[in-house]
């Protein structure tokens, strides 16, 4: 009985850490049009949302600590190189400008990194790095993805259906 009990016990204990982290893991509740913001990047040019209407956008947020956002960057940077015509910006959340740098250039980032403020952080909810959002050429939110997103989430994440599907 005591036994039963215990892996009652162990199983409900895994049921509610399973519950919190697929919580702590869902994707953020956006508006219908992707918020805009002002950032700089590296070398001190602004970049706004609105200035890039017209084009596919991917936001990806993440930390120099992270390991997982050090694991997608390859993946981003390839996808950067090879799709010119769709804009990737690195959005990082934490680290000083020269911080930033050493961390680009470490880890071969081909994009732009912008340093995130605590006001687009709460726009887009970012509460979990890393987190990606796809921005249609419309400016409205397509895909948002929490946690590490691989090369082919993120090229499936950027095509239309009619591309994918052939319609």
């Amino acid at each position: 009985m005591l036994r039963l009990l215990r892996d009652w016990g162990v199983s409900l204990a895994f049921a509610v850490l399973i519950y919190l982290g697929v919580g702590w893991l869902r994707a953020p509740s956006l508006p219908d049009e992707a918020p805009d913001f002002a950032l700089k990047t590296l070398s001190g040019e602004p970049v706004s949302l609105s200035s890039l209407r017209g084009k596919t956008v991917v936001l990806n947020f993440w930390a120099t600590w992270c390991g997982p956002c050090r694991t997608e960057i390859p993946w981003f940077s390839k996808f950067a190189t090879e799709n010119p015509d769709i804009v990737v910006l690195g959005i990082a959340t934490d680290g000083t400008e020269d911080e930033l740098r050493a961390a680009a250039t470490q880890l071969g980032i081909t994009y732009p990194v912008l340093r995130a403020d605590s006001a687009t952080q709460r726009a887009y909810g970012v509460n979990t790095i890393p987190t990606t959002v796809v921005v249609e050429p419309d400016g409205s939110v397509g895909t948002v993805h929490v946690g590490l997103m691989t090369g082919i989430q993120l090229e499936l994440a950027t095509r239309p259906a009619s591309a994918l599907f052939g319609r």
